[in-house]
């Protein structure tokens, strides 16, 4: 399905965003602003304290998402977003992990 997809244009990254983005409701942010662009992937905390996307979709959806991610919700505080292209991999749905 990978290469399917790489066919189709959909391209994946992953950014770990830092600031004020754990206990402010960041990740359910992320899992809204996803799955309305349409996107496949996960979110997750790190242990030390940044969040965790991986996101899968066309470039200019990921492209918005960045952008939101910048945003994020009204009690964070976004320092800084580190994007790297990343392997496309096989997820239907966009979730929150817990791990």
């Amino acid at each position: 399905m990978s290469s399917r997809r790489k066919s189709e244009g959909v391209t994946a990254r992953r950014y770990f965003v830092e600031g004020r983005v754990q206990g402010v409701g960041f990740r359910y942010f992320v899992e809204q602003a996803a799955n309305e662009l349409g996107l496949a992937g996960y979110t997750r905390n790190l242990a030390d304290g940044r969040v965790e996307v991986y996101a899968i979709g066309p470039p200019d959806a990921l492209d918005d998402l960045e952008a939101r991610l910048w945003k994020g919700p009204r009690m964070a505080w976004v320092q800084r977003v580190e994007r790297k292209e990343a392997p496309v991999l096989d997820y239907s749905d966009f979730r929150i992990r817990y791990f």
